[in-house]
């Protein structure tokens, strides 16, 4: 997902090109579910997903609700012409707009989402008000993201470990936040929720698993969507990352690799 930023400095560091959609497909086809039952939703209910991408999940969500009302607000218009293209579901509705400044009346919804955002906006903060002024009072906002420091391989991999703290301090230099998961607990208080719940969604990915290969390849094509920044900014030559990502697909090949990592998860109530 691609949201308009207030900072010029805020980029987003992934691109929108063919390989970062197919990219963010796989991604939604690994994590979907357990996201979907983390959300609890009432299949009457009225939900926004903010930063909804190419409407994968959106359009989940609305199968699964269809006496209730789905919206996903994008700004990439390359996302959502296609999140558009294929919905073909009565109930699911998508709008271009900014993060910082829904385009929606105050107390809309019964419940407001993000995933994978907030570490690409310029004010996560700003960006969860919005998402408090048009829930309803008793309403819940939830949000999944990013500590990207906390994944772990075995058989270790350090050539990609050494890229993938160079890819954190990429995002960083592009106004982005790749740790923010560990401080939603702070935003969520700054921007007014109550009853706040912190949670984790586990990745274990390991040899056997069907997920195995695709989660590696997920890893591998965030560095790809960043490689020339990398290279741009001296974080990286282009022989440091081909060596990386050579080394753990490499182990995606092993019967006995291992892959792990987890997403932050926060929900809070509007009072």
């Amino acid at each position: 997902m691609v949201l308009k930023t207030k900072s010029a400095a805020a980029a987003y560091i992934h691109g929108t090109d063919t390989s970062e959609q197919d990219r963010l497909a796989l991604l939604n086809r690994l994590t979907n579910e357990p996201f979907i039952e983390f959300l609890e939703l009432d299949e009457r209910a009225s939900v926004l997903e903010v930063g909804s991408g190419l409407g994968i999940l959106a359009r989940e969500i609305a199968e699964r609700a269809p006496l209730g009302e789905i919206w996903g607000v994008e700004h990439s218009a390359d996302q959502l012409s296609r999140a558009r293209d294929s919905a073909e579901v009565p109930n699911l509705h998508f709008i271009q707009a900014d993060a910082h400044a829904l385009p929606f009346a105050d107390e809309r919804f019964h419940t407001v989402y993000c995933r994978y955002l907030l570490e690409h906006v310029a004010d996560p903060v700003q960006v969860l008000s919005e998402m408090r002024r048009v829930l309803r009072p008793g309403g819940r906002a939830l949000a999944q993201e990013n500590n990207i420091l906390i994944n772990v391989f075995y058989p270790e991999c350090p050539r990609f470990d050494v890229i993938w703290e160079k890819f954190a301090e990429l995002q960083s230099r592009l106004g982005g936040d790749a740790l923010i998961g560990k401080k939603l607990l702070a935003l969520f208080k700054q921007a007014g929720f109550d009853q706040i719940k912190l949670s984790l969604q586990p990745e274990i990915h390991h040899a056997g698993m069907e997920t195995f290969r695709p989660w590696i390849e997920n890893l591998i094509g965030n560095v790809e969507s960043g490689a020339a920044a990398l290279e741009g900014q001296n974080l990286a030559t282009a022989d440091e990352i081909s060596e990386a990502i050579r080394e753990v697909r490499s182990l995606s090949e092993r019967d006995d690799g291992s892959a792990i990592f987890y997403w932050n998860r926060a929900s809070g109530v509007k009072s």
